[in-house]
């Protein structure tokens, strides 16, 4: 089977290259898969997606994808789904922040999982062996703010990890979502995406990780998402789709 990292990207220069370089030497102990990654950028004025081109010339495995413009999470992990599929063939997709916040060593766990039935894999900061060592009290209160949120009013008791964006996904589940359906563009799109696919009957799994702060370059959170993120939970639980 084939398995594409997507990596959505907005000035990640300082971060981008010590990250696929990570992946390429976890690639090399992956024997059973295909694996590729996919950079999803979206114009980045740093300069970022002029790194990646540099990898993509010196390796058949890296791909880029560049979007005129900044549109949200969603909307670029939209994109790098439907060009994973239709261009790249993927059987499987991953979700993976490019800050280095998501360790690489945790894919071939993933992909046992995926080989073990399920077809959503969450990586877990909330269950055994999971965790979020160097949090602040803020952030770790807004994490579970919105991790209840999720199970509570969005109705998804049964996950432990809602919001995490380490995630590996079968495209055959991924064909079964209209993604028209789903409007959210920020950090909400990963409930929906959740909420979607559990209305579809996916076998989820959680598997624990560790995960770490960026190092180096600013969060893309804002304000605005965690009020969209609440606003998509409340319709979630009214609507459904």
């Amino acid at each position: 089977m084939k398995a594409c990292i997507i990596l959505p990207t907005y000035n990640e220069k300082e971060n981008i290259g010590d990250l696929l370089n990570a992946l390429l030497k976890e690639f090399g102990h992956i024997k059973d898969f295909d694996m590729c990654v996919l950079v999803v950028d979206d114009n980045s004025p740093d300069g970022t997606s002029e790194i990646v081109k540099e990898y993509t010339k010196k390796h058949s495995n890296i791909f880029l994808l560049k979007r005129d413009k900044k549109e949200g999470l969603g909307a670029a992990y939209v994109a790098g789904f439907e060009y994973a599929i239709d261009k790249l063939g993927a059987d499987i997709v991953f979700e993976m922040d490019a800050d280095s916040s998501h360790a690489p060593k945790h894919i071939p766990k993933f992909l046992e999982e995926i080989d073990n039935g399920s077809d959503f894999v969450i990586g877990s900061r909330y269950i055994d062996g999971g965790g979020t060592p160097d949090w602040t009290f803020k952030r770790r209160a807004i994490s579970y703010g919105g991790n209840l949120i999720g199970r509570i009013i969005a109705g998804m008791k049964g996950v432990r990890d809602c919001t995490s964006g380490y995630r590996a996904i079968k495209t055959s589940l991924l064909r079964k979502i209209d993604f028209n359906s789903i409007n959210e563009k920020g950090y909400a799109f990963q409930l929906s995406l959740l909420h979607a696919a559990l209305n579809r009957g996916a076998k989820l799994r959680e598997i624990p990780i560790v995960f770490h702060d960026r190092r180096r370059g600013a969060s893309k959170l804002e304000i605005s998402d965690l009020l969209e993120f609440i606003k998509t939970a409340i319709r979630l639980r009214l609507k459904g789709y």
